[in-house]
């Protein structure tokens, strides 16, 4: 198929890249400056094991092409940041913006397959009116689906392949074609639904591994109030065969955890209450880190602290939402 992938940061360019390598005709996407030149000279960035090999490979063979505007093509896929506004909210401006794009070279017939994390109900919301407003219908003249990603970085090459994915589409014809697309380079399952109910899975997947890590940040708060060692109940409660207790920590980051519960609390009504607890449990721990450090010194004024470890976790060069940096922040605040 001609694939047109709009956007291409940490999914869209390692999607690209696979889908070129199965023989599709891709052009990948991306108004950012300097991106399409970054691309076709280096490949990508080192942090992604293999992935500039591969992307220079699909380029020098013709199967991918660059482009800052999207081209006609049979399927868009958009792969558009979906970061948090300051009320923390959504902001959906760059998935608007890129349909915008597609719609000037939509025809009927096409297929629009959304995996930017999003709030349940945008594909049948905001996606499909943006398509009836350009004069097509969404359940009639193109196909309409959400197919979101799973990845982690520094093993995406892998997991873009391996992992069982989820399609919603706007119709059962849409989650149907969408399978048939990914089933050229996805040997996981793919599980077929609704766009809302994949939307709302995503969200879930990452709200619950949230949840658990502020069940563990939790218990060494209470630990601590009982003069009680966290790590060393953890270790020996995790004994049980159906007990597995993650390790506390300074936090949560990273472009999932630390932002998905908010799509979902944002449009509940005040019914998520232990997605709301998670959030407030977690975004604390740099203050608390902060206290313990106080606490052990005595007065964090004029002291050297090392931070040891930038990245939200062990093993990528994410910086995303890291809670270090507010751990950073709220030492110098201190006078550290």
């Amino acid at each position: 198929m001609d694939v047109c992938v709009i956007g291409l940061g940490y999914i869209g360019l390692p999607t690209s890249a696979i889908m070129a390598s199965k023989g599709h005709s891709v052009t990948g996407v991306d108004t950012g400056s300097g991106i399409l030149e970054e691309i076709r000279s280096i490949g990508a960035q080192p942090e992604e094991p293999g992935l500039a090999e591969l992307v220079k490979r699909v380029l020098a063979e013709g199967n991918m092409h660059l482009s800052s505007e999207a081209v006609v093509s049979d399927v868009f896929i958009l792969c558009l940041p979906t970061p948090l506004l300051e009320d923390k909210k959504a902001d959906l401006s760059s998935v608007r913006s890129g349909m915008t794009s597609v719609l000037k070279v939509l025809k009927k017939g096409d297929m629009v397959v959304l995996e930017s994390t999003v709030p349940p109900g945008t594909t049948a919301g905001i996606v499909a009116d943006m398509v009836r407003e350009s004069g097509l219908d969404p359940l009639e003249d193109v196909d309409l689906a959400f197919a979101p990603e799973r990845v982690i970085p520094g093993n995406i090459l892998h997991e873009i392949v391996s992992l069982d994915r989820v399609m919603g589409g706007l119709t059962p014809r849409a989650a149907e074609r969408a399978r048939e697309l990914y089933s050229t380079f996805v040997e996981g399952k793919i599980h077929l639904t609704d766009a809302t109910t994949a939307e709302f899975v995503k969200l879930v997947e990452n709200s619950y591994r949230d949840v658990n890590i502020a069940f563990a940040n939790e218990l060494a708060l209470l630990a601590s109030d009982f003069g009680v060692n966290v790590w060393e109940a953890i270790d020996i409660a995790n004994r049980h065969p159906r007990v597995s207790i993650h390790s506390p920590g300074p936090g949560v980051g990273g472009h999932c955890i630390a932002i998905d519960p908010y799509f979902i609390i944002d449009g509940a009504g005040g019914k998520a209450h232990f997605l709301s607890l998670a959030r407030e449990t977690n975004s604390a721990m740099p203050d608390e880190v902060v206290r313990l450090a106080g606490t052990m010194l005595g007065d964090l004024k004029g002291r050297r602290v090392a931070i040891l470890g930038l990245a939200y976790k062990a093993n990528v060069g994410d910086p995303r939402e890291s809670p270090a940096f507010r751990v950073i922040e709220l030492l110098e605040k201190n006078g550290a």
